[in-house]
């Protein structure tokens, strides 16, 4: 084994590094003399009669004693164990796996030694599978492997969804035609072991064998698919076999009709098989994450990928253990029949909880690596942006386009603005080459600011219709980023873009926070609002025109600094111009004045 794995398992505790005895005598705070832990033959006899009257009750006193749940959970099943009555309903595959203490992962052996196993297995030879598609049927079938499969939900399928998902399809399609094959052979290699009561351990190694020259995310996908055929078989019969002939003969030769009908006392194990294969491929999912995140923003040295690397040689391994349990409880109930099933059921809902607790533990661990990945990523995409955010200004575009996606909303697939003559949502294409006057503010701009704009805004409009004015208003709400945001905040925004004759991004989730900072950065824009004029191609005319429409109003478009000078320079200084706009009376007033 490598460095890296050394270091790895020294920081994440294996399951089996914190083993301690499972005897009644584990931690015991008061120990017994030697001479009284010694019972006369009228006590062994008397302890046996007790043992066999209580055969599945676990000794309260012993659980009492773990110092966590999953060393509890061990002397609860070794205490089982040693019952009689217990040791003959267990059969030889579950003897094994339960006290072999060489393989099994409830056995005190070291992590270490398995993974030098592993990875000894694994010869990758360049061979890049793309598994999202694949394991995207896979998640479809584990979904609807279940008794009460009409009752799950289906939101995904909705008409937005699905030319993403006839895509993957289509993927899947064209990429099992080289991993059909390889599929086949895992699942048959993993249903002939399981039913031959074969190692998990043993298990395992085959199938990292037969995938050695994949990636460590292709083996696990490759697995679970694998699984997925067998699982999702047994359920298709389940589910058909009463409305089908051909169904309910084949589920008849896999004992499905009997085991369905004694599923009340088997609900214990289908829920402890149904939450290790929701564990198995919440991690499943994390480690295919992993691959898809970009790498001109992450490295592998950095420090939480590294981590994230080192541990999902393990993650693999014990997921697919994971996945080699579940197909052993479904191999043992079609094969041995729902009575065994039924004797057995806490046992084997034991197992797999006790593995799900394994797989849980390493999740939690690369989740928080992911996150920290995703954090890193999210600042350098910010530094990036806000670097060539200036640049994309100093560019000649062929239209307005450009800029406004990369201001508002770069995706297509949504409708960014909502237009306040019609009150319906729009997409940016109604002001493509049109010059834009970029309103930004808070939430909290005042009425009477908002007021005058509008009146102005309205004598924009020779003819009273959009396009004879000669520029669009677009109010940019901004919200801080680091406040949460709420229910009255968004009634808030929804309030001001009805009162609002001209466009508004219909809400501030759309426009990314990177943005708003560049906003800040460019146009030093704190609270108080700013009017940020665009030509047709784009060009900033004016970091800020309020006051220019506040004095002149339209007269001052373009809004640029020549037109201010200009406008500035034919303005002569008199009483007029301080009180225009002001009560009609005074510049009667003051006109009457001038008569006189």
């Amino acid at each position: 084994m490598d460095a890296s794995m050394s270091k790895f398992m020294k920081g994440i505790p294996a399951l089996t590094s914190e083993r301690k005895p499972l005897t009644g005598t584990t931690s015991a705070p008061n120990p017994v003399p030697q001479q009284q832990q010694q019972p006369q033959p009228q006590q062994q006899q008397q302890q046996q009669l007790q043992q066999q009257q209580q055969p599945m009750v676990p000794n309260q006193q012993l659980t009492s004693l773990a110092s966590n749940p999953l060393q509890k959970q061990l002397m609860v099943q070794n205490h089982q164990l040693n019952n009689p009555v217990v040791r003959q309903m267990v059969g030889p595959m579950q003897k094994k796996l339960i006290t072999n203490e060489g393989n099994s992962v409830f056995s005190a052996s070291d992590d270490n030694v398995i993974m030098r196993q592993v990875i000894d297995t694994h010869l990758p030879d360049g061979t890049d599978v793309d598994v999202k598609p694949l394991l995207l049927i896979v998640q479809d079938i584990l979904k609807h492997s279940t008794i009460n499969a009409d009752h799950v939900p289906s939101d995904e399928h909705t008409n937005g969804d699905k030319p993403d998902r006839k895509s993957h399809q289509t993927n899947v399609v064209v990429m099992l035609n080289s991993l059909t094959h390889i599929i086949d052979k895992l699942a048959s290699e993993m249903a002939l072991r399981c039913l031959t009561g074969g190692d998990g351990h043993a298990t395992a190694l085959a199938l990292f064998h037969t995938m050695g020259n994949f990636h460590w995310d292709a083996k696990l996908v490759l697995t679970l698919a694998a699984f997925a055929l067998n699982y999702g078989e047994f359920w298709l019969l389940a589910q058909i076999y009463s409305s089908n002939q051909l169904a309910k003969s084949m589920a008849i030769l896999k004992q499905v009709p009997t085991i369905m009908e004694h599923t009340a006392p088997l609900k214990p194990r289908f829920d402890a098989l149904q939450k290790l294969i929701h564990s198995v491929l919440e991690l499943t999912l994390c480690i295919v994450e992993f691959k898809e995140l970009p790498s001109m923003y992450i490295t592998p040295d950095m420090p939480a990928m590294a981590s994230a690397m080192n541990t999902i040689p393990t993650a693999v391994y014990w997921n697919i253990r994971g996945i080699i349990a579940c197909a052993t409880q479904v191999a043992s109930l079609t094969s041995m029949g729902h009575g065994y099933g039924i004797a057995s059921t806490e046992l084997q809902s034991w197992e797999l909880s006790t593995l799900g607790l394994k797989i849980n533990h390493i999740h939690e661990f690369l989740r928080q690596q992911l996150e920290n990945c995703r954090r890193v990523i999210g600042e350098k995409k910010e530094i990036e942006f806000r670097r060539t955010f200036n640049q994309l200004f100093e560019t000649i575009h062929y239209d307005n386009m450009k800029i406004l996606k990369v201001l508002i909303s770069p995706r297509d697939d949504i409708l960014p603005l909502f237009d306040g003559s019609t009150k319906k949502r729009v997409s940016l294409d109604v002001l493509r080459k049109r010059n834009v006057l970029l309103l930004i503010s808070g939430l909290d701009m005042p009425q009477d600011e908002l007021s005058i704009l509008e009146e102005i805004y309205s004598d924009s409009r020779v003819q009273g219709t959009r396009t004879d004015g000669p520029y669009e208003i677009v109010w940019i709400p901004i919200v801080d980023p680091s406040v949460k945001y709420t229910n009255e905040m968004d009634m808030k925004v929804e309030e001001m873009r009805n009162k609002m004759p001209w466009y508004s991004v219909y809400h501030p989730s759309i426009i990314d926070s990177a943005v708003v900072k560049s906003i800040g950065d460019r146009w030093h824009f704190r609270n108080k609002p700013i009017l940020v004029v665009l030509d047709t191609q784009g060009r900033e005319l004016s970091p800020n025109a309020m006051h220019m429409m506040w004095i002149w109003g339209t007269s001052a478009f373009p809004f640029t600094s020549s037109k201010e000078e200009l406008l500035w320079k034919d303005e002569t200084w008199r009483l007029e111009l301080l009180v225009s706009g002001m009560d009609p009376n005074i510049s009667n007033w003051v006109s009457s004045s001038h008569s006189c």
